[in-house]
């Protein structure tokens, strides 16, 4: 029994399938190992993997026939995809991921010489390296609007406006942040873009499943969401939805056949790349809402990672460690930060390794990140998650990383 019971709130009651056995069993992950990071890459339950490999059969079964049917189908996937998100079919496109799908804006934009894109210091690396390129391109430069880690919407959509001006032509902001897990005021900010003129892209690359409605309310040119993340769907999969005037130029990053048809269905035909995640996604969704039902899978999994993030950090507080979970000012559901101790983490490259070597050593996938210099551990649940699983990491790895962190801090 650790120390952090009388402090931590009640642990939720795990989930079960129809049948009694527990969620895990319902995915294929690796038994020996604790999986604390589905926010990363997500999990694929069997049902979906079943459904992926049925249809990689039939496509290598009559290859000729498969391709020329497959635009049809994934317009009929994309449908049942924006039934999810609730969204109308014609403004969902299908991509390979919220990167894929902000490089589809980028490439979009007309050339705006001098022009300034505004990104966050919340924001994730693949798009903003993107947006980066695109202000060289066009001779402008990219302003990073500084959020503090526990500002309120008001404080947040203050620093972001604080960094538009009239030279600014792309504001691009996470709806959730991947490294500090965090909401940001997308929906505030986006009525301020469209009042001024600029188009706003939305990376919401964690909100499908996690959010209910992610695009209700929000004012916004283009948002980019991955359903491999916590709707559970093959990897590959993505949505761009789009509803201004934008859309009309939104074309693939690969050209084909359906080139000259109108959005979204010129993103129906990608060559001969394999679609069979974008078939097979619906079946993820699905199996999350007919086992438990969306809603209480959320809420499941939000009470878990209250649970898990106070038992790991009162375990990291009793070992001499920081105190106390993180304020991130707008807290989101499923997630949670924990400082980790003094030496560790500092950067990217060394949250990075952290992960590597939690896997290595510890037998636990879990998130390492770093913002401002300071390292912390994303705990993000899911429905297969239990209780047990951050009571070991508390018991069992936070005097390991503790110890790391006294090897880090007599390196310096």
């Amino acid at each position: 029994m650790h120390v952090t019971e009388t402090r931590a709130p009640a642990p939720p009651r795990p989930l079960l399938l129809a049948d009694g056995r527990d969620a895990a069993s319902a995915w294929t992950l690796d038994p020996g190992m604790r999986h604390l990071n589905h926010g990363s890459f997500g999990a694929v339950p069997r049902v979906a993997q079943e459904r992926q490999s049925a249809l990689r059969d039939e496509m290598e079964r009559a290859p000729v026939v498969w391709f020329p049917r497959l635009p049809g189908r994934i317009a009929a996937a994309r449908t049942a995809l924006a039934g999810h998100l609730r969204v109308p079919a014609r403004d969902l496109a299908v991509v390979p991921n919220a990167s894929a799908g902000a490089s589809v804006v980028y490439a979009a934009l007309t050339a705006r010489p001098g022009g300034d894109v505004v990104v966050t210091d919340h924001g994730y690396g693949a798009v903003t390296m993107g947006a980066a390129r695109l202000a060289r391109r066009w001779g402008g430069r990219v302003r990073t609007a500084r959020v503090p880690l526990d500002a309120d919407a008001g404080q947040a959509c203050a620093a972001v406006l604080s960094e538009v001006d009239e030279r600014v032509a792309l504001i691009v902001l996470d709806q959730i942040t991947s490294a500090t897990a965090r909401l940001l005021p997308a929906g505030r900010v986006g009525e301020e873009a469209a009042r001024r003129g600029i188009p706003l892209l939305v990376d919401g690359a964690h909100a499908p499943g996690l959010l209910a409605a992610p695009l209700e309310g929000l004012v916004c040119d283009v948002w980019v969401g991955n359903l491999h993340k916590w709707g559970c769907a093959p990897r590959g999969t993505a949505a761009l939805v789009a509803r201004g005037p934008l859309r009309g130029e939104l074309r693939p990053l690969i050209d084909s056949w359906s080139a000259a048809e109108p959005f979204p269905d010129r993103f129906d035909q990608q060559g001969t790349l394999d679609a069979t995640g974008c078939l097979a996604a619906p079946a993820a969704l699905d199996f999350i809402d007919g086992t438990w039902g969306w809603d209480a899978a959320r809420r499941y999994m939000d009470e878990l990672a209250e649970y898990g993030a106070r038992v790991v950090a009162d375990a990291f507080e009793a070992s001499g460690g920081p105190a106390g979970p993180v304020d991130v000012g707008m807290p989101v559901p499923g997630m949670r930060l924990v400082r980790l101790p003094e030496g560790l983490g500092t950067s990217r490259v060394e949250a990075d390794a952290l992960r590597d070597r939690a896997a290595a050593e510890l037998g636990v996938e879990a998130a390492f990140t770093s913002f401002g210099g300071t390292g912390y551990l994303r705990l993000s649940a899911h429905v297969y998650n239990t209780p047990g699983d951050y009571e070991y990491f508390a018991d069992a790895c936070v005097p390991v990383v503790g110890k790391w962190a006294q090897e880090a801090r007599g390196r310096r």
